[in-house]
């Protein structure tokens, strides 16, 4: 059973928005949780991270002003706000807590 299931995917027209969900099976409350990227034929890109403090976030440059990492504990879940997507934002969106990597979740803008 996977211990990190990405969800939310999917497409979307330039411009648009999407809101990505990470469940854990496990408690995420001690780990920094980040999200990635991989389009075909690229190499895996960092995108956002949380501190485990959650009082801290950090974005890449190709994404920071657009997207928003966020994450409620409670729930085991970590979110990624994507605003004003781009179609160079298209790729597989995958989350870690740094031990564990989830399968990841589509994302395509297209128009």
């Amino acid at each position: 059973q996977a211990e990190l299931v990405e969800s939310g995917g999917g497409l979307v027209q330039p411009g648009g928005s999407l809101r990505l969900s990470c469940v854990s099976l496990g408690s995420i409350t001690p780990f920094a949780m980040r999200w990635y990227r991989q389009a075909p034929g690229k190499e895996r890109e960092w995108v956002a991270s949380i501190t485990n403090s959650r009082e801290k976030t950090y974005y890449s440059d190709s994404v920071k002003g657009r997207f928003t990492i966020s994450a409620d504990n409670d729930k085991r879940t970590v979110y990624l706000q994507m605003n004003s997507l781009k179609p160079e934002d298209t790729a597989t969106y995958i989350c870690t807590n740094g031990p564990s990597w989830g399968q990841g979740t589509q994302v395509t803008v297209s128009s």
